[in-house]
Formats: C-alpha cells, sequence, structure tokens
C-alpha cells in the first residue's frame, strides 16, 4: 500500500522528507569529522562578505633569530661597548684630577769622607761594625706603619697610598736592575702621567738644575766603577700618612740605604765598602692616583757619601771605594748668573757614620 501522495505543487520547502536533500548523500563519518577545521569568522569579517575566516600566521624562521631577539641583542652589544669605553675614558674625573701636577724639586747632598775609606773583604763584618747593624734587609726595611682612616679617605684608600710609597722606595733604591743596570721602567710605571715628561727629560739631558736629576728620582749607581759586593741591602725608616685636604692624600718617607760595594769587575776578593744614601720623599696623591696606583713624587731630598764633591752626582752615583781619599777642591762650580740652576750642596761625611774596623 503507497504512501499518500505528493501534493501537485511539491513538498513544502522544510519539510520532512521534502525535496532533493543536497546533504542527503553526504555520510560524516568520525574521521571526516576529527579532520574538519572549525573557523569563527570575527566580528569585521562577518560585515565584510567573502573575508577569510583567519589570519594565516607566517611560517617560524628555522636556524635564525627574531627581529626582537636581534634587536635585544644589539641593545646589550651597545651597552657593553658604552661601559668599557667610559671605563677607559673616566670621564667623572675629580676636579683635582684636572689640576697641574707640580713637578718634583729635589736637593742632592753629597757627603766627603774626611780620611781614608775603611773596607774590608768580610761584608758582614762591614754591617756588623757600622751603624747600620741592626737594620733590616731588603723590603723587610721598609715596614708600613699603623694606618686608620682620615675624615675624607678610607682606610683602604689610605693603606694603598701607603703601598703605593712603599713600592716606590723599594724599586727606586733597593732593585738591582735600578741600581747598577740602568732600568728605569719599575719606577716610571709608579709616577703620576703628568710627571712623566719630567721623569723622561731628567734621563735624556740630565742637569743639577733641581728639577732633571736622575739621582733625584731613584738611585743609580756608574756600573763602570762600582758593583754590589751583596745584595743584601740594609735599611731602615719610618713612613707616615696624613690628609692635606678633602681631595688629597699626602705619604712621607725617610729612609737610610745602606750598600756593601765594591769595584766593577773585581772580583769576590776584592775589599768591599758601605755607601750610605738617605732619602726623604714627600707623595701626593688623589683618588685617580690611588686607582690606578700611582703617585706625585712633589719633594726629594737625597744626602749621600762617601762622594767626592768634586764630581757631579746629578746623573749618577760614583761612591768612593775602600783605601780613596774625596779629592781636593769644593763642589762643582756655581754661576750665579745663571737662570734656572740650583747650588751644588756638598758636606762632610760623619766619622761615626762609617764602619769601625
Amino acid at each position: 500500500m503507497g504512501g499518500p501522495p505528493d501534493p501537485p505543487e511539491g513538498t513544502p520547502e522544510g519539510a520532512p522528507g521534502g525535496g532533493e536533500d543536497e546533504y542527503r548523500s553526504v555520510v560524516f563519518d568520525e574521521s571526516f569529522i576529527r579532520a574538519a577545521r572549525l573557523q569563527e569568522y570575527s566580528a569585521q569579517e562577518r560585515i565584510t562578505d567573502h573575508a577569510p575566516a583567519v589570519r594565516r600566521r607566517p611560517p617560524l624562521r628555522k636556524g635564525g633569530l627574531s627581529r626582537q631577539a636581534l634587536v635585544l641583542v644589539l641593545l646589550i652589544a651597545v651597552a657593553f661597548g658604552t661601559a668599557i669605553f667610559l671605563g677607559i675614558r673616566h670621564p667623572y674625573r675629580t676636579p683635582a684630577a684636572d689640576s697641574p701636577v707640580e713637578p718634583l724639586r729635589m736637593t742632592v747632598v753629597q757627603l766627603a769622607p774626611q780620611g781614608e775609606v775603611p773596607g774590608t773583604e768580610d761584608v758582614e763584618r762591614l754591617f756588623s761594625s757600622s751603624p747600620a747593624a741592626q737594620f733590616r734587609t731588603g723590603a723587610e726595611g721598609v715596614p708600613l706603619p699603623a694606618s686608620r682612616r682620615t675624615a675624607h679617605f678610607s682606610d683602604g684608600q689610605v693603606v694603598t697610598a701607603l703601598l703605593t710609597a712603599k713600592d716606590y722606595v723599594v724599586r727606586s733604591s733597593l732593585d738591582p736592575a735600578v741600581l747598577t743596570g740602568g732600568e728605569t721602567r719599575p719606577v716610571r710605571v709608579l709616577l703620576d702621567s703628568g710627571q712623566l715628561e719630567q721623569f723622561d727629560r731628567s734621563f735624556d739631558r740630565p742637569a743639577a738644575d733641581g728639577r732633571h736629576a736622575p739621582t733625584g728620582w731613584l738611585v743609580r749607581f756608574d756600573p763602570s766603577r762600582v758593583e754590589l759586593a751583596d745584595r743584601g741591602i740594609r735599611v731602615h725608616g719610618t713612613m707616615q700618612a696624613a690628609e692635606t685636604d678633602s681631595a688629597t692624600l699626602e705619604v712621607t718617607t725617610d729612609h737610610t740605604v745602606v750598600y756593601a760595594l765594591r769595584p766593577a769587575g773585581a772580583g769576590p776578593d776584592a775589599e768591599a765598602s758601605l755607601f750610605t744614601v738617605r732619602r726623604e720623599l714627600h707623595f701626593r696623591f688623589d683618588r685617580d692616583d690611588l686607582r690606578l696606583h700611582q703617585a706625585e713624587l712633589v719633594v726629594a731630598h737625597v744626602q749621600a757619601g762617601p762622594l767626592s764633591c768634586a764630581e757631579d752626582a746629578a746623573a749618577r752615583l760614583r761612591p768612593l771605594l775602600a783605601g780613596r781619599t774625596a779629592e781636593e777642591g769644593g763642589p762643582a762650580v756655581t754661576d750665579p748668573y745663571a737662570t734656572g740652576g740650583t747650588p751644588a750642596l756638598c758636606g762632610s761625611l760623619a766619622p761615626g757614620a762609617q764602619p769601625e774596623l
């Protein structure tokens, strides 16, 4: 028995079983549903007909950095380079660092013996029979004093100033390479850059003018005449630090250094004699000097003997050795009409300063 016939006009649209359903032949199995991509239109896309449902992201670049990462790396590199540049240039300099550095003022006094210079082959006997018998050997004779902070400088800054001054004393009066080898760099590197021109000029063109005598900067013997008979140099002295103003520390050192010397190339059997140098040095430090482990040497007062007053001691010290006496005649001539010069200074070496053999 057949079903009811369709109306003449056909089945109304939307009625069950009516018309030719376009999805009637489509079978939606489970794999099709799982693979289906759901896309939701945005409000703007719903307004605009035929707009793509979603915006496709560009594929990631393999093996490279994103733009943000590149920018970050560039910023880090620029910051690092700026830090290095500022560290080298050090733009935040103190007013004291920009002020001219005071030149070194020096005096070298030659002490002539009143008789024959005593000597012996026994170096230990030389020292034990002299005022240097109780002196310490080498850098042990330059101990650091007790120190404390000042109104404007910390404990560490005061200690740094004392250490730098000690280094200068040790290198300029105890280093054999400086004493007889002609080296100057170990001393030069400790000086403020503002004094290097004066220092170099002193060794290039020595002059007894109170400004450019190498023996005002360091102890320097004539290696063609003398050599060290004992590297155990005896030293005794004092050091003290004080604040002069809110930007400056000063260190004063006063050391007596005693050397055992003999004629150059004479061999260990030659008689040795003692040579004594007393050095009073005044150092000045600003904060940049402390940071760089450098100093301004502003005053050097040197007394040395036995020497002959007739010889010039500006460039090198030429000690009188065992059995020698001072040459007749006074100190080197002084011209009162010459400008910029200083008078030659000479004194007599006290008999008690010599070994009693």
